[in-house]
């Protein structure tokens, strides 16, 4: 007998990093938007991130790495946050071999050319750190939040966000590829542009960036984040009288826990 219940699909392991400006007075998170071409969260505003690659499972990586978790998966998902955020947007949290300073403006300006090379696979991210010297500063990313795509979705990701400060004269742009506008916005001002209908933004994301609105500033935000820990957060349906609706821990603390899903017609 065949089983007709089958197996929800794995959640592929994911990096998110919610860049901060670093000499900023008032809080501002940098987002992308997504090609309309990209088959997840196309058109939406987001922020740098995607799943992890194969290399980024990598043990040779470690000697190229500083403050990274123990666990292998927590410290692929931690390198894949850092890749993606060089790939996608050209900041880079990384110092040179010797150096407790992160890499200037100048130095991430001579890089710039890896950026395709790496997404495209022509370049190996080990490869890349090693010729140019390089180790990832996984000790910058401070544990934001925990995601995990709800098992009835066709494309489920396992995704951890993280904040960063980012260095002040690294210049933040989108790729052109993956993403095709960027700004630096408030988290309040994406809330109410979400609200609004002015922007596309999606449950998680949107989410998220009410929590960071509860911080004014860059340094209120780590240090927040810093001192609670993540729930991670599985999404759940749950069918009421009055509709569908979408709910998330209470244990998360996030503005709010459900959600009623619009109603389909037809």
């Amino acid at each position: 007998m065949s089983d007709t219940n089958p197996s929800p699909p794995p959640a592929k392991p994911s990096g998110t990093i919610l860049l901060l400006r670093e000499d900023a007075a008032a809080l501002e998170v940098f987002m992308v938007v997504r090609h309309h071409q990209i088959d997840f969260a196309s058109g939406a505003l987001v922020f740098p991130g995607g799943k992890a690659d194969p290399q980024d499972f990598d043990d040779a990586l470690q000697p190229h790495l500083t403050g990274a978790a123990t666990e292998p998966a927590a410290r692929a998902i931690q390198v894949s946050a850092i890749r993606e955020a060089f790939e996608e947007c050209g900041v880079l949290l990384a110092r040179e071999v010797g150096s407790q300073k992160l890499i200037s403006g100048k130095r991430l300006a001579s890089l710039e050319h890896y950026r395709e090379a790496l997404n495209s696979g022509e370049v190996s991210l080990l490869d890349f750190l090693a010729k140019e010297q390089l180790i990832l500063a996984c000790d910058t990313l401070v544990h934001f939040a925990h995601w995990i795509t709800p098992e009835m979705m066709p494309k489920r990701f396992d995704t951890h966000f993280y904040l960063a400060l980012a260095p002040a004269d690294h210049v933040a742009l989108h790729d052109g590829y993956e993403s095709v506008d960027s700004v630096w916005i408030s988290p309040a001002d994406a809330v109410a542009e979400a609200a609004a209908g002015t922007k596309t933004v999606i449950f998680p994301t949107l989410r998220n960036l009410e929590k960071l609105a509860e911080s004014k500033t860059p340094a209120e935000a780590m240090a927040t984040a810093k001192a609670k820990p993540v729930v991670p957060v599985l999404p759940w349906t749950e069918q009421r009288e009055d509709g569908n609706y979408l709910c998330i821990p209470i244990e998360a603390e996030y503005a709010i826990s459900e959600e009623k899903m619009p109603s389909r017609s037809g």
